[in-house]
Protein backbone atom coordinates (compact mmCIF):
# COMPACT_ATOMS: atom_id res chain seq x y z
CA UNK A 1 0.00 0.00 0.00
CA UNK A 2 1.36 3.41 -0.90
CA UNK A 3 1.46 6.39 1.42
CA UNK A 4 -0.64 9.14 -0.24
CA UNK A 5 1.20 11.90 1.65
CA UNK A 6 4.60 10.64 0.57
CA UNK A 7 3.38 10.19 -2.99
CA UNK A 8 1.98 13.72 -3.19
CA UNK A 9 5.10 15.19 -1.56
CA UNK A 10 7.24 13.37 -4.08
CA UNK A 11 5.18 14.80 -6.95
CA UNK A 12 5.40 18.29 -5.44
CA UNK A 13 9.18 17.99 -5.10
CA UNK A 14 9.47 16.87 -8.72
CA UNK A 15 7.26 19.78 -9.80
CA UNK A 16 9.39 22.21 -7.78
CA UNK A 17 12.52 20.84 -9.45
CA UNK A 18 10.88 21.48 -12.83
CA UNK A 19 10.12 25.05 -11.77
CA UNK A 20 13.75 25.64 -10.75
CA UNK A 21 14.95 24.20 -14.08
CA UNK A 22 12.50 26.41 -15.98
CA UNK A 23 13.65 29.53 -14.11
CA UNK A 24 17.29 28.67 -14.81
CA UNK A 25 16.49 28.21 -18.50
CA UNK A 26 14.64 31.54 -18.51
CA UNK A 27 17.72 33.21 -17.02
CA UNK A 28 19.94 31.69 -19.72
CA UNK A 29 17.56 32.83 -22.47
CA UNK A 30 17.16 36.37 -21.12
CA UNK A 31 20.94 36.62 -20.72
CA UNK A 32 21.35 35.71 -24.40
CA UNK A 33 18.62 38.19 -25.34
CA UNK A 34 20.31 40.98 -23.40
CA UNK A 35 23.62 40.20 -25.10
CA UNK A 36 21.98 40.57 -28.52
CA UNK A 37 20.33 43.80 -27.38
CA UNK A 38 23.73 45.16 -26.25
CA UNK A 39 25.21 44.28 -29.63
CA UNK A 40 22.49 46.11 -31.55
CA UNK A 41 22.15 49.01 -29.13
CA UNK A 42 18.60 48.20 -28.00
CA UNK A 43 17.23 49.00 -24.56
CA UNK A 44 17.66 46.12 -22.13
CA UNK A 45 14.18 46.43 -20.61
CA UNK A 46 11.10 46.62 -22.84
CA UNK A 47 8.00 47.58 -20.82
CA UNK A 48 5.77 46.92 -23.83
CA UNK A 49 7.08 43.37 -24.08
CA UNK A 50 6.51 42.86 -20.37
CA UNK A 51 2.87 43.98 -20.79
CA UNK A 52 2.40 41.64 -23.76
CA UNK A 53 3.90 38.77 -21.76
CA UNK A 54 1.49 39.46 -18.90
CA UNK A 55 -1.44 39.61 -21.31
CA UNK A 56 -0.42 36.35 -23.00
CA UNK A 57 -0.02 34.51 -19.72
CA UNK A 58 -3.30 35.87 -18.32
CA UNK A 59 -5.03 34.61 -21.47
CA UNK A 60 -3.68 31.06 -21.10
CA UNK A 61 -4.00 30.76 -17.32
CA UNK A 62 -6.71 28.21 -16.61
CA UNK A 63 -6.26 28.23 -12.82
CA UNK A 64 -6.43 27.42 -10.08
CA UNK A 65 -3.87 30.25 -10.00
CA UNK A 66 -5.89 33.45 -9.62
CA UNK A 67 -5.31 36.54 -11.74
CA UNK A 68 -3.84 38.26 -8.67
CA UNK A 69 -1.62 35.26 -7.99
CA UNK A 70 -0.41 35.24 -11.58
CA UNK A 71 0.39 38.96 -11.41
CA UNK A 72 2.36 38.37 -8.20
CA UNK A 73 4.23 35.45 -9.76
CA UNK A 74 5.12 37.45 -12.87
CA UNK A 75 6.20 40.49 -10.89
CA UNK A 76 8.50 38.32 -8.80
CA UNK A 77 9.82 36.44 -11.83
CA UNK A 78 10.60 39.64 -13.74
CA UNK A 79 12.22 41.24 -10.68
CA UNK A 80 14.25 38.08 -9.98
CA UNK A 81 15.41 37.93 -13.60
CA UNK A 82 16.56 41.56 -13.53
CA UNK A 83 18.29 41.11 -10.16
CA UNK A 84 20.06 37.90 -11.14
CA UNK A 85 21.30 39.15 -14.50
CA UNK A 86 22.18 42.72 -13.49
CA UNK A 87 24.81 41.67 -10.98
Amino acid sequence: MTDPLAELRSLITANDADIVAAVNERLRLVSALWEVKREIGAEQIDPGRERRLRDELVAINTGPLSAAGLERLLAELLALTKDELSS
